[in-house]
């Protein structure tokens, strides 16, 4: 499944993002309620002042092996469902975002 789709200079996908998760993990590929490709991930910090974002984009960062500074979130700040983009090697993110999992 490829839930990406490559940008200039990186990659963008759909995450939906559960704060308050238990614990901080990404859980694979699955299905928005549209029916979008998105990656599901947890935190355990609360969404309150941004946290459960920054926890976001510690997660993702070290998953695929990047700098924090490399991941942004375009869309959706304040929602579950958001729209990253990831600057970097797109060979190398592409491979990274294969190996977390496919669609459940």
């Amino acid at each position: 499944m490829s839930g990406w789709r490559a940008v200039s200079g990186g990659v963008r996908f759909h995450v939906r993002l559960t704060p308050k998760g238990g614990r901080d993990a990404i859980d694979g590929w699955s299905y928005s309620a549209n029916g979008e490709p998105c990656l599901k991930v947890r935190v355990r910090t609360v969404p309150e002042d941004g946290k459960a974002n920054a926890a976001l984009v510690d997660v993702l960062a070290d998953e695929l092996d990047i700098s924090k500074s490399s991941v942004r979130i375009a869309a959706g700040q304040t929602s579950r469902l958001k729209t990253v983009e990831v600057s970097g090697d797109i060979r190398h993110l592409c491979e990274r975002l294969e190996q977390l999992g496919s669609a459940k």
